[in-house]
């Protein structure tokens, strides 16, 4: 497998790829590994979780480098990315021991019967993973795993192998055994054959057509199965607003890490009482990323991780718009230099029969529709298949919950966008996914309860 520097095309290394003998035998090792890491003390395990946290801390500028030299986030973005995870790696020690521990539901007056519930790891994990934030994505998983007793069998993307080589570094160094943690090196036929493996639960992220083939394929073995797939994600921008605060969220929202994050805005509406204003803000603001090398620390758009084939996407959906009626106001195009870089781009005149309001976009392509009123706005929300996030700007704090009540999403934004915690759920609805991960919800994920019916002999 040959891994690349999109922002120059450079070929940075050729990594060998597993085999299905080699998987075969991962899982093997996995499942000796796993029964001895479940037998673990917890303050053991939670020790290599805290060393892990450690390296991470401790080699954060060298992790972000490599980051961005595979995979293309600009500097600054993946220093974030790393800088951040660590709440989310101390949430989740917070947080596990109190949800492993078992708790007694009913214990009679004379002590002749109790009743409890146990919580018991799942067993061995394929966890395919997503390149766009192979940190986030990947601790929001294998951590609370971990933590929980299970084992790992890794899969990073083919876009991020060497950032899920650095984690698996990392957990070795840090106590976690090489069995109870297995990279998994490839690209998509890889992947497919680790899912086709005997595991004991699938957790994928990633689109929604892999998503579809991946539930297709275990269906029939009935195992545990979590979905975290992509979004359309609608923003209404209501006519009582900052408009300079909504402008500037909204445009970070739409560009950050090159548009390329599943919560990324993908369609605004905007009230035409402020229509103007706010396009002139908006344009004027994306106009002003600085677009170029990711290495660069004043660089905001950096190049298109999939290269070629998002490319070809982004370009198909303008000018299908185009053709259509829809107005470019800036970019369009694929930029007139090396590496895979895509102008960022603002559309309006757009309308839901166009493939960019209604198809996942994941770049720098924006489009913004004129509405007339909340009614109209909120119709054109929920005319979506996916279902991953939804936000509104408001002053209005009522105006604004009663339009996302009716949102069937998984999170819910008022004042704010492209926003995850690590105390609450992350989840999607229709064909943004199954399941959730992060807050109390995604570690009960790991967990099989058990239930005890404790009668003591009489005497």
């Amino acid at each position: 497998m040959q891994v690349t520097n999109p922002a120059s095309g450079e070929l940075l290394v050729e990594i060998a790829e597993d085999t299905p003998a080699s998987i075969a035998e991962k899982l093997v090792q996995a499942r000796e590994a796993q029964r001895a890491w479940a037998r673990t003390p917890l303050e053991e395990r939670m020790g290599c979780i805290r060393r892990f946290r450690a390296r991470v801390e401790e080699r954060t500028p060298e992790l972000a480098r490599t980051l961005t030299t595979e995979m293309g986030k600009p500097i600054t973005q993946s220093l974030n990315e790393l800088r951040a995870v660590l709440d989310r790696l101390d949430f989740f020690l917070e947080r596990v021991p109190a949800e492993l521990e078992a708790e007694v539901v009913l214990r009679s007056k004379d002590g002749g019967l109790e009743e409890r519930i146990a919580h018991e790891p799942l067993g061995v994990i394929a966890n395919v993973s997503a390149w766009n934030y192979p940190y986030f994505v990947g601790t929001n998983v294998f951590i609370p795993a971990l933590l929980s007793g299970n084992a790992v069998m890794y899969k990073p993307s083919e876009l991020s192998t060497l950032s899920g080589l650095e984690i698996a570094r990392a957990l070795r160094e840090s106590g976690v055994p090489a069995d109870a943690f297995s990279p998994i090196i490839g690209g998509g036929e890889v992947g497919s054959e680790l899912v086709r493996q005997p595991v004991d639960a699938v957790f994928f992220t990633g689109s929604y057509a892999t998503g579809q083939k991946i539930a297709a394929a275990v269906a029939p073995r009935l195992i545990k199965l979590q979905l975290e797939l992509g979004g359309k994600d609608p923003v209404y921008v209501a006519d009582d607003v900052d408009i300079d605060v909504a402008v500037t969220s909204l445009a970070d929202g739409a560009f950050y890490n090159t548009g390329q994050s599943c919560c990324a805005v993908e369609r605004i509406y905007v009230h035409s009482a402020i229509w103007q204003r706010f396009m002139d803000g908006f344009v004027s603001a994306v106009r002003s990323f600085r677009v170029g090398d990711p290495m660069d620390e004043s660089t905001y758009i950096g190049p298109l991780a999939r290269q070629k084939a998002q490319i070809l996407h982004l370009s198909a959906q303008v000018d299908d718009a185009r053709a259509a009626g829809a107005s470019v106001l800036l970019g369009g195009e694929r930029l007139n230099r090396p590496g895979y870089f895509f102008a960022p781009t603002v559309l309006t005149e757009v309308t839901h029969s166009m493939r960019v309001m209604t198809e996942e976009t994941f770049g720098p392509v924006i489009g913004i529709m004129k509405v007339d009123s909340d009614e109209e706005a909120l119709r054109l929300m929920n005319d979506t298949e996916y279902g991953l996030t939804a936000a509104v700007y408001s002053t209005d704090r009522g105006r604004a919950e009663a339009i996302l009540r009716e949102l069937s999403v998984g999170t819910a934004y008022w004042n704010c966008c492209d926003r995850v915690s690590p105390r609450l759920p992350w989840s999607g609805r229709r064909h943004s996914g199954i399941g959730c991960t992060l807050s109390t919800y995604g570690i009960e994920a790991f967990l099989a309860p058990k239930a005890w019916h404790l009668k003591r002999p009489r005497s």
